[in-house]
């Protein structure tokens, strides 16, 4: 199975159905880059996820059975950023024997775009496109009939002369990505046969990771050391992988042959990373709710405003991992800290009146 990113080119011409457009993720890129065997290959390799994995395992070996692998439908993957989408979209393509083709929603901001996109796919192929409610409203309906019908719905001509054409395309298997479910329009989230909520990753399942990760960088770590890099990770495997690679760094530089526990401890405090995982911007956020709202409620537009912040950026990047892991609840009124919050920042909390 080969996955395919590729760049984006001007045509020559303007015959738009004559070359496809042309384009990558940057999350490919990256991959590809420096170490992409880090993403599992197969759904046994896949660690995490369990509902996810018995739900891929079912409906590729009924569609199989079918012979009829774009009979599975359409996947919809929701939740925060690094938990393994991409790889679920990659993994899924492998399994069928098809191609995984890799896109982000930003770059495909015009119609001709995803029309190119859609073009060149193959039969069964796995289109993924990552932060999918992004798309614009025009680039998502023309998703719409080739979702559904596996055809596309162009208008040529303006006026009493325009008329609708039906392009077919090759039957594929869209898998998309999104953090936030809630800004996706209705039309297009119904047309998604499977729905999925990843979750995040405990010690355990991380651990089981980073092990793997320090096989495949070629370096030797204890389980001990591996729990500590896990507690950082904030339950997500990106973060996982990343603190590993500056583990194996400090430990190279060092001339460890094994890492263990204190020499993860060192090379954590040497990269300052939270033992809690927070970032500074966490704490920062904490610190303004406990310090001006005396531990809240507050809402959530009075701390983007306060912190200069979206309030997209706080309830995409900053909440997730907060409410996880127990510093921050939300009320009706709004964000509330919780008493671990004041243990971890060493403030008394006030006596209410």
């Amino acid at each position: 199975m080969a996955i395919v990113s590729t760049s984006k080119s001007k045509s020559t011409n303007n015959d738009k159905s004559k070359k496809a457009i042309i384009l990558q993720s940057e999350s490919t890129q990256l991959d590809q880059q420096f170490e992409p065997s880090l993403r599992p290959k197969s759904i046994n390799e896949y660690i995490g996820q369990p509902r996810l994995k018995e739900l891929l395992r079912v409906c590729i070996g009924a569609a199989k059975k079918r012979e009829d692998i774009t009979s599975i439908g359409h996947f919809l993957l929701y939740g925060s950023p690094g938990l393994g989408k991409t790889s679920c979209a990659i993994i899924l393509a492998r399994e069928l024997g098809s191609e995984a083709k890799v896109f982000s929603a930003p770059a495909l901001s015009q119609p001709k775009d995803i029309i190119g996109v859609l073009l060149s796919l193959s039969p069964g192929d796995v289109l993924f496109i990552d932060e999918i409610h992004r798309l614009n409203k025009v680039t998502e309906e023309l998703l719409y009939s080739a979702m559904e019908d596996f055809v596309l719905d162009l208008t040529a001509g303006k006026a009493h002369a325009a008329r609708i054409m039906r392009l077919p395309v090759n039957r594929f298997i869209l898998v998309g990505a999104t953090t936030r479910l809630g800004t996706l329009s209705s039309p297009l989230r119904d047309r998604f046969t499977h729905i999925y909520r990843m979750e995040f990753y405990n010690h355990e399942e991380l651990i089981r990771i980073i092990n793997n990760t320090s096989k495949v960088l070629k370096f030797e770590i204890t389980d001990d050391a591996a729990f500590e890099i896990a507690k950082r990770a904030r339950g997500t495997p990106r973060i996982a992988n990343r603190l590993t690679r500056l583990v194996r760094d400090y430990s190279q530089h060092e001339n460890i042959s094994k890492t263990k526990k204190e020499d993860a401890l060192s090379a954590l405090e040497l990269f300052k990373v939270d033992p809690s995982g927070l970032e500074e911007s966490d704490k920062l956020l904490l610190r303004i709710i406990v310090e001006k709202y005396n531990g809240g409620p507050v809402g959530v537009e009075t701390l983007a405003a306060t912190l200069g912040e979206e309030r997209q950026t706080i309830e995409d990047c900053y909440e997730p991992f907060l409410l996880q892991a127990g510093f921050l609840t939300r009320t009706s009124r709004g964000r509330v800290v919780t008493e671990e919050t004041y243990k971890y920042l060493g403030i008394k909390k006030k006596d209410s009146y």
